[in-house]
């Protein structure tokens, strides 16, 4: 009991604790014989411990500075009491009553009412300050630039985008102009483009102009419809001829993959030509045995070649080289004069060069006409945007006996969302895509549970 008087006379003795509620009346009465505990184990502490002096003290703290604002010990004097001097006279009770008092109809003042009353914050404990609605971003950085800013001012250094800013004056700032001026200029208030007044000059150095968006970004990636139409022929009562086009196509279609696959198996074929037989077999196996006469050693001796021989180069004379340079230098001169002939030839010729400078742009036009087409019908076409190619979706068509009277009896075919998938890879929106293959990492272990055991 020593340590928990002690605690309680600790805390007692805590400056600026004023107890509001009196618990001399309460006595410790210790009941019975106190069992002995082992306090130096953590998981007694908090079971074994009475803390509820610390609790009342704390209790006690929060309610001075809910009702007084703070601790009774730190109040002066004037604002705990007050000096009663009797009942006041009726000549103190005649005091002006201030303006803000509202008053009722036979003079009586207004209260407020009840529920706000209740509704009112009665602690005098003012709420806790919200420090990020005071937080800036990036404050220290700014901090430190407003700092260096004024350094370089103070000493009369000029910031670099203010050396920017042309010097004529044409970036001055406009006088403002009064509300009730009839002379002032006119804009649409609900306009969504902002009326920029400064100078352009002044709005492109600071940064404050909006960077032109490129053009390109705006153009679509294919010219083809978001949904296209099918053919007549794909109605639900179709006109003969036009279902006739449309069986045409989709036969056409058919034939071209048939193709496709007989090309692929051709070429997957085996050669008959490769086919091993009997005879190719025995030549196989019998190669190497038999060892052909070779006269390798006659041929070498009738060359007299020497292998490995080193071959000495011969030294030119001087007449060898006077020879050779005066031969070089006559090439060159009747290189020369071939030369010059053909451009004096070239002056007989100017009818013909003019022709066929006149037919080498004529086809140099065509060529480009020829590429605009084809960049104009490359763009109803799906690119290449991965490494798959785009596949299109097999053609909906039923046969002349599939088709329906009516819409009640039209059998639906194909799927909405395949449909709109498609639409997507082939206006060049995404790129074509395959379904995911499920790969299983671990083989399936299969166990044969005791309760199967024991039926079987």
């Amino acid at each position: 009991m020593a340590p928990i008087r002690r605690l309680k006379r600790v805390a007692a003795s805590q400056p600026g604790f004023l107890n509001l509620k009196s618990n001399s009346g309460a006595a410790d009465s210790p009941g019975g014989r106190r069992k002995r505990l082992n306090k130096n184990k953590k998981k007694n502490w908090n079971k074994y411990s009475d803390i509820n002096d610390v609790e009342g003290f704390l209790a006690d703290v929060r309610l001075q500075e809910r009702t007084t604002g703070g601790l009774l010990s730190e109040k002066s004097d004037e604002s705990l009491f007050f000096l009663d001097a009797g009942p006041p006279k009726k000549a103190q009770l005649r005091v002006v009553e201030p303006e803000e008092e509202k008053k009722g109809r036979r003079g009586k003042v207004s209260r407020p009412l009840r529920i706000d009353l209740i509704l009112q914050h009665d602690s005098l404990i003012p709420p806790p300050k919200d420090v990020l609605a005071y937080q800036l971003p990036n404050a220290k950085k700014l901090r430190r630039i407003a700092q260096k800013a004024e350094q370089l001012a103070a000493k009369g250094v000029v910031p670099r985008r203010q050396k920017r800013l042309p010097l004529d004056g044409t970036a001055k700032k406009a006088a403002l102009e009064a509300n009730n001026n009839p002379e002032r200029a006119f804009y649409d208030i609900w306009n969504q483009e902002s009326k920029d007044t400064a100078d352009p000059w002044y709005l492109q150095q600071t940064g404050k102009t909006r960077v032109k968006r490129p053009e390109r970004l705006s153009e679509k990636p294919s010219v083809l419809p978001a949904v296209e139409v099918i053919a007549s022929g794909g109605s639900y009562n179709p006109d003969f001829f036009s279902h006739q086009a449309l069986l045409q196509v989709a036969h056409e279609v058919e034939v071209k993959k048939q193709k496709a696959e007989d090309k692929l198996v051709k070429q997957l074929a085996v050669n008959r030509e490769n086919i091993a037989t009997e005879e190719t077999i025995f030549r196989e196996q019998v190669e190497g045995l038999v060892e052909e006469e070779r006269e390798d050693d006659a041929a070498n001796e009738e060359e007299g070649v020497a292998v490995g021989a080193i071959v000495v180069a011969v030294k030119k004379t001087e007449k060898q080289r006077k020879k050779e340079r005066a031969d070089k230098i006559k090439e060159q001169r009747r290189w020369a004069h071939r030369v010059r002939s053909d451009k004096r030839q070239q002056l007989f010729q100017l009818r013909s060069i003019k022709t066929s400078i006149k037919q080498q742009e004529e086809d140099t036009k065509e060529k480009r006409i020829q590429r605009k087409s084809n960049q104009e019908a490359q763009k109803a076409q799906p690119r290449r945007l991965g490494k798959l190619k785009f596949q299109p979706q097999d053609m909906e068509v039923q046969l002349s006996d599939e088709l329906a009277g009516s819409l009640r009896q039209l059998k639906p075919e194909g799927s909405v969302l395949k449909d709109r998938f498609k639409s997507l890879q082939k206006r060049n929106l995404i790129e074509p895509r395959e379904r995911a293959k499920f790969k299983r990492r671990l083989k399936l272990k299969y166990v044969e549970k005791r309760a199967f055991r024991e039926v079987t």
